[in-house]
């Protein structure tokens, strides 16, 4: 037994097509209107024709076919094809003995209103409306008082400038509804494209501090396990451990932007790479890795004072994100221009949802200002703590040689992550430390 297709699969096929149908329809009267309009004048003359022409001569089918012969015109010329048909009409009737039979010549002239109404401005509709309403009225009134045909005609006229005033408003509305579309898609594409230049430059700005940073510490690192090589070999392999260390970490880190990007890599960076995978799967540094950031710093050999002030409040991740980043930047300026013989002072300041940054060197092993003015590591920090509405300051000091580096970041009220516990109140000092001896990594 053959089953037979649920009626709801029928249904669905059949409008389908009668969409199908309708879409191509449609497609052709928007781009063929005056075929469209041909064929509506032959068809409104054949359709009167036999007894609107009944007893007419030749004069009487010229003016008929010139009548509807005009619509063929009517979007292009809407005020002009409607006079005339009018008068026209009126012509034909009085002078030429064109029989007022069927829908002749109601239905040219109502046409003509219509179009009037539908594509021509509002100002040109009322005399048109004023000069058929008259001439109607007084064609029901002249063979004696006609009610009947005063109702029809006027229910007619207002029927026909309605019609044609809703569907003018419609086809406004929808055009309104097909730019604001367009404008609404041409602003998406922009706002991505925008959003997608602000994460490149936020990356690049990361990838930046990620690479210097750590960069410098091994090279650092390095050059003092070369120096000691010969008479301290302990202490050039506990630099080597040091400096793998801080490679480890760097690589950690910049798989932990690049996951950013690839969120569905992150598996399988977690499952090819150890115990890197790990770092790369963890979220991203903040203020309670303040401490982990200056011990490296301090095992390449930099003196570092840590002040803390106050208690942390609702930062939010991206602030702690970009206090980070500051301080690690700032530090890694002090090891590439002051060295690593030069002593740094970091001052973390805590103001309700504010955060106060300095890190100062002496500049002892360079010249006075360290050499930090300018550069992308600058525009960096200078970006980020723009874009949490503080600012930022670099250049030489003014009360000892040296550099200093300021910035106030404010915190993000809207966020409901609690900011990483940052030490207490105090003072900390890290030991000069010389070819990676002394603190951890």
């Amino acid at each position: 037994m053959v089953e037979r297709e649920p009626p709801v699969v029928r249904d669905r096929g059949a409008a389908g097509v009668g969409a199908r149908w309708f879409g191509v329809v449609r497609g052709f009267v928007v781009r063929r209107p005056r075929w469209v309009d041909g064929a509506l004048a032959a068809g409104v003359g054949l359709l009167n024709a036999d007894r609107a022409l009944a007893g007419a001569g030749a004069a009487g089918v010229a003016f008929y076919v010139a009548v509807h012969l005009l619509l063929v015109w009517r979007r292009a010329a809407p005020v002009l094809v409607c006079w005339a048909v009018l008068g026209l009409a009126v012509l034909g009737l009085v002078v030429v003995g064109v029989r007022v039979e069927g829908l002749h010549p109601e239905a040219v002239i109502a046409i003509g209103v219509y179009t009037v109404a539908r594509h021509a401005a509002l100002r040109r509709l009322v005399p048109v409306v004023v000069v058929v309403g008259s001439l109607a009225l007084t064609a029901s009134f002249s063979a004696g008082p006609r009610w009947t045909a005063v109702g029809f005609v006027t229910f007619g006229l207002t029927a026909v400038v309605l019609l044609g005033l809703v569907v003018r408003t419609r086809r406004a509305y929808l055009a309104e509804l097909e730019d604001r579309a367009r404008r609404l898609e041409r602003d998406r594409d922009q706002r991505a494209e925008i959003a997608v230049a602000a994460e490149r430059a936020r990356i690049a700005r990361d990838m930046h501090d990620i690479v210097a940073h750590h960069l410098s510490v091994m090279v650092t690192l390095a050059d003092a396990a070369t120096l000691t090589a010969a008479s301290s070999p302990g202490e050039a392999v506990t630099a080597m451990q040091h400096v793998a260390g801080t490679g480890r970490q760097a690589l950690g880190e910049m798989r932990r932007v690049l996951g950013l990007l690839h969120e569905d890599t992150r598996a399988a960076v977690s499952a090819g790479a150890g115990g890197a995978g790990d770092v790369a799967a963890s979220p991203q540094p903040g203020l309670a890795d303040l401490d982990a950031l200056i011990a490296g710093v301090r095992a390449a050999g930099l003196h570092v004072e840590v002040t803390t002030e106050g208690v942390p409040g609702r930062l939010g991740p991206g602030v702690e994100l970009a206090v980070y980043r500051i301080v690690q930047e700032a530090l890694t300026n002090v090891l590439k221009h002051a060295g690593a013989s030069s002593r740094s002072g970091v001052r973390v300041r805590y103001t309700g949802d504010r955060v106060e940054l300095e890190v100062t060197d002496d500049g002892t092993s360079a010249p006075q200002g360290g050499g930090q003015a300018g550069g992308r590591g600058m525009t960096g920090m200078a970006a980020r703590a723009a874009a949490y509405g503080g600012r930022f300051a670099a250049g030489p000091r003014t009360d000892a040689p040296g550099w200093s580096v300021r910035a106030t970041l404010h915190g993000d009220p809207a966020s409901d992550a609690p900011a990483s516990s940052g030490p207490a109140s105090g003072t900390t000092s890290g030991a000069a430390v010389r070819g990676g001896r002394g603190g951890g990594a």
